[in-house]
């Protein structure tokens, strides 16, 4: 995104939009919102839900509109360090997501407002908490109309939750795929059958899908905001879904790395040894953000977070990511963020345009990049020559801290226990000589009781 422009995932709601100038992330609210936001400001709810910490704080400027004849106030909101989307989040992280827009909708009806997007998109998560960033997500409440959103969160909350705790939890990554949530009809068909008589699930999936349907052939203009329905009678729907999506439940276990830190081959000294290099890697670079890539649990992305620098802590499998993030809840811990990505294909560009949904690595750079006991996946489970993984990694930041872990390794040796070695380049020798095509080794030190090694590496100038 240029600065001077509309950010490019801002374009769709005639409210008001996002854009930079000169650097700085600002949102335009339109004249046409004009009466709904005076209202969110002297109505006390934006105060409210900022003191919770349930929705972005914003400064009033006096800077001109980037639309002048639309604009009614440009703000200059709080900053999100790092944009993620549903599809990379752990199942805790999503349910945390949809209970805070249930709580929002539910304390706005309490102010006279309601939201009137209830998008997962709409919520960023900060030290750990999700919050919401769409100041314009709300609407003055009129009496006997039904929620406009109650689609939406199904689709892009309810569904999703319902799939990953009771089918399979690799089923959130559907959210890819249906950009506005997945739909209620499909939902429905991959859920056990059970379902259908759950109270929660089955009324609002299995009967709201049917009536989608129904209403899709009978009238596919219909305005559902015609139907009269009560305050009272909303305040028993929010109160329906937070049961049902309370309700639902996943135990991060039996995956293959949920327990990868008790089955390493060196001891508790030698992996506080280990930590003490890599904290003085990070003194010598000092970045301003760091990813762990293949973070496990999150152990080492703390040696980052707890000297302040906001971390990301990315790894591909479900259970570490919910792990880490309920460890981070139970800590209060700040600075850091668990995310479910596989590095073998990452989250790409998407929605309109290619250009709604940042890619992960268009999401960068970040200051330093953090690969441990990463690359002997990459090079040999996934066949990635290191000359490649060595130039993606310079791709995303200028600083890298890399375990390279040599073939007598155990772990290697589990690698190649089922196939045919065929990684003649994969030695210390191959992996320093890839490596410095794309970056100058400005320390390396050996890790204890064992012959892996640790580098502190940058990007040529």
């Amino acid at each position: 995104m240029s600065g001077n422009q509309i950010h490019s995932a801002s374009f769709r709601d005639p409210s008001g939009f996002l854009f930079k100038r000169d650097g700085i992330l600002y949102r335009q609210v339109n004249q046409t919102y004009r009466s709904h936001y005076d209202l969110l400001m002297g109505s006390g709810l934006y105060e409210q839900l900022v003191k919770k910490g349930a929705l972005v704080s914003h400064q009033e400027t006096d800077i001109a509109p980037l639309a002048p004849d639309a604009g009614y106030k440009v703000l200059q909101p709080e900053v999100i360090p790092f944009i993620s989307y549903p599809y990379e989040w752990s199942f805790s992280m999503l349910k945390d997501a949809a209970l805070l827009t249930l709580e929002i909708c539910n304390l706005s009806l309490q102010k006279g407002m309601v939201l009137k997007d209830a998008s997962a998109y709409n919520i960023q998560f900060l030290d750990g908490k999700p919050v919401l960033i769409d100041t314009l997500s709300f609407e003055r409440y009129d009496e006997g109309t039904p929620w406009v959103a109650y689609r939406q969160f199904c689709q892009h909350f309810l569904a999703p939750l319902a799939l990953m705790a009771l089918t399979d939890i690799r089923l959130g990554q559907l959210l890819r795929v249906h950009i506005d949530g997945i739909p209620l009809d499909l939902a429905n068909e991959l859920l056990p059958g059970k379902v259908r008589w759950n109270l929660g699930l089955g009324t609002h999936i299995t009967l709201h899908a049917q009536a989608q349907q129904k209403y899709a052939k009978a009238d596919s203009h219909k305005d559902d905001r015609k139907k009269v329905f009560s305050k009272n009678a909303l305040f028993g729907l929010l109160d329906s879904l937070k049961n049902t999506v309370k309700s639902l439940q996943w135990k991060p276990a039996g995956t293959e790395w949920a327990d990868y830190y008790e089955i390493t081959n060196y001891s508790g000294s030698a992996f506080e040894e280990k930590k003490a290099v890599i904290r003085k890697f990070l003194d010598i670079a000092q970045p301003g953000s760091v990813w762990d890539l293949g973070a496990n649990n999150g152990v080492f992305s703390r040696l980052g977070s707890e000297k302040g620098i906001f971390t990301v802590a990315a790894d591909i499998d479900p259970a570490a990511v919910e792990s880490d993030y309920q460890n981070i809840q139970s800590e209060n811990a700040k600075n850091l963020l668990p995310l479910l990505l596989d590095l073998t294909n990452p989250s790409a560009a998407s929605g309109w345009n290619n250009e709604e949904r940042d890619s992960f690595v268009g999401r960068g750079p970040a200051g330093l990049v953090m690969a441990l006991a990463l690359v002997h996946h990459l090079a040999i489970s996934n066949n990635v020559p290191l000359d490649r993984v060595a130039a993606s990694f310079a791709a995303m930041g200028q600083w890298l801290i890399i375990e390279f872990v040599p073939k007598q390794d155990s772990q290697v040796q589990k690698l190649l226990s089922s196939r045919l070695d065929i990684f003649d380049n994969y030695t210390t020798e191959g992996f320093e000589e890839s490596f410095q095509r794309y970056y100058h080794i400005q320390e390396k030190a050996a890790v204890a009781e064992s012959d892996r090694i640790l580098y502190l590496m940058k990007v040529r100038g």
